[in-house]
């Protein structure tokens, strides 16, 4: 069992920057896949970035220059960091932790932006 906690949401202006967190624990296997998910209401869940144990990183089309995701092994903790936000970015972002085994989700940190 993994368990995610994920913190650094809030309200923040169009144009403003914020820090996303998700600590894991658990059974860490030392190959993984951390993700971010956002949701707004009313909408599908979708996949903002994604980065392996070895660094490799992937972002959806929406976030590509603005947003950077990054993660320390020793910690288990993923990190988003989320700059020239818009009013669009905003939703419930849910990090998500995949090994060979099994997937797991945190409980999600609201996001908003105002513009």
């Amino acid at each position: 069992q993994v368990h995610l906690v994920e913190s650094g949401g809030g309200l923040v202006q169009a144009g403003g920057s914020l820090r996303l967190s998700c600590a894991a624990s658990g059974r860490i296997f030392t190959v993984n896949t951390m993700k971010w998910y956002r949701q707004a209401p009313g909408n599908e869940r979708g996949l903002v970035a994604s980065i392996t144990t070895g660094g490799r990183t992937n972002y959806a089309d929406s976030v590509k220059g603005r947003f950077t995701i990054s993660r320390d092994n020793a910690k288990n903790t993923v990190y988003l960091q989320m700059n020239s936000l818009k009013p669009e970015d905003t939703g419930a972002y849910f990090c998500n932790y995949e090994d060979w085994t099994d997937k797991y989700w945190g409980q999600g940190t609201q996001v908003t932006v105002s513009s």
